[in-house]
């Protein structure tokens, strides 16, 4: 299948590499053309895993958006959710009718991007989907090598419209056979991993993460009492989809960390052997990394408010937040990924309902 790979992350240059192994025809497309030379001279990414190292051919490798993604039936973008509006933008001439944009993890991006290919006059039609995390557990050691310590077995997906899923789940599934469907796109949204797992990791760990070189925030830092928040802030996400008729499996983030039980989007053991390697002794600036900027300003921001939106009190989700608004010297709870800055806080659920249900119409882009 003709799949586009868009970003040079992490997730990206796995998904590259992963993806081409299974026998599809890879455009892998940067932005920065500096940093992409590599690759882009050679047409190849080096990666390691269990399988060892090796250097893997890329279909090609691009700096020109509008050739990585003509003719691709799905576009995987694995990027921050910081990067999402600015790149529905410059996608909107050159998108075609009936591909699909996976969002892995998508922070409800599938909304937002749709949203900012209407106002852009976008006419495609193009279907969105989200998922809970990225398929792979992955670090680059450098611009032209990737590690992958681990791969997901589960990813429970929605799609934005949810009318266009059995379609959308068709095309998904040859690429990522893991793909489990899901309600909506927000059913996929609230199963992100992201804003529950390292907000209280980075909050929680902040003194060591500023004062040494090196601080594994998933091994010396994750220690009971993180646990216990995290339980509470798990538990306030769970209550939110209950209240939207959203139901289990929740995908709880115990199952990560437990070696026996109900398996989790990357297996059971995941954790173990994501400690076991050194992948995650990596810098954290904590006002500018994504862990605060994507995790916390767009995905805890966006729960802080639907549980806000929906009478539902989330006192550890808000309390993180505030604390996190302190560290950046910003009040991230106006400043964020909000019901409000979104647009959706005057809508009633059965509308929310109908808009997940059948996308945007031309009155909600004007």
């Amino acid at each position: 299948m003709e799949i586009a790979v868009l970003g040079g992350g992490n997730g990206c240059y796995a998904a590259a590499v992963d993806l081409t192994e299974q026998g599809h025809r890879v455009r892998l497309w940067r932005r920065n053309q500096e940093l992409f030379k590599g690759v882009l001279d050679k047409q190849t990414i080096n990666v390691k895993d269990r399988k060892g190292t090796r250097e893997v051919p890329l279909y090609k490798a691009t700096s020109d958006l509008k050739e990585a993604v003509q003719d691709a039936k799905l576009i995987v973008i694995p990027l921050p959710a910081t990067t999402q509006v600015p790149l529905a933008k410059q996608l909107a001439p050159i998108l075609e009718d009936d591909q699909v944009i996976f969002l892995p993890p998508g922070t409800f991006g599938s909304y937002l991007m749709s949203k900012a290919l209407a106002e852009e006059g976008c006419q495609a039609s193009v279907a969105f989907a989200e998922t809970g995390t990225l398929p792979y557990l992955a670090r680059k050691y450098d611009e032209e090598t990737v590690s992958i310590s681990g791969r997901a077995t589960k990813l429970p997906t929605g799609v934005f419209p949810s009318n266009q899923s059995e379609r959308a789940f068709h095309i998904l599934k040859q690429a990522y056979p893991s793909v489990e469907p899901i309600q909506d796109a927000l059913d996929g949204a609230l199963m992100n991993a992201g804003p529950i797992i390292h907000p209280p990791l980075i909050i929680m760990n902040a003194g060591p993460i500023e004062h040494f070189d090196r601080w594994d925030i998933h091994d010396e830092g994750t220690q009971p009492s993180v646990r216990n928040v995290h339980k509470a802030l798990d538990a306030e996400r769970i209550k939110i989809r209950e209240a939207l008729g959203y139901t289990a499996p929740h995908f709880p983030l115990d199952d990560h960390y437990n070696l026996d039980g109900d398996e989790w989007m990357y297996g059971n053991g995941a954790h173990e052997e994501l400690v076991d390697g050194a992948d995650w002794y990596e810098p954290l600036d904590l006002k500018t990394h994504r862990y605060l900027r994507e995790d916390i300003a767009c995905g805890l921001a966006f729960l802080v408010s639907l549980g806000e939106w929906l009478n539902i009190p989330v006192p550890t989700a808000a309390g993180l937040l505030s604390i996190a608004s302190s560290i950046v010297e910003e009040d991230l709870r106006k400043t964020g990924r909000t019901m409000e800055n979104i647009g959706l806080s005057s809508k009633t659920r059965e509308e929310l309902k109908v808009l997940l249900q059948k996308g945007l119409v031309q009155y909600e882009v004007n």
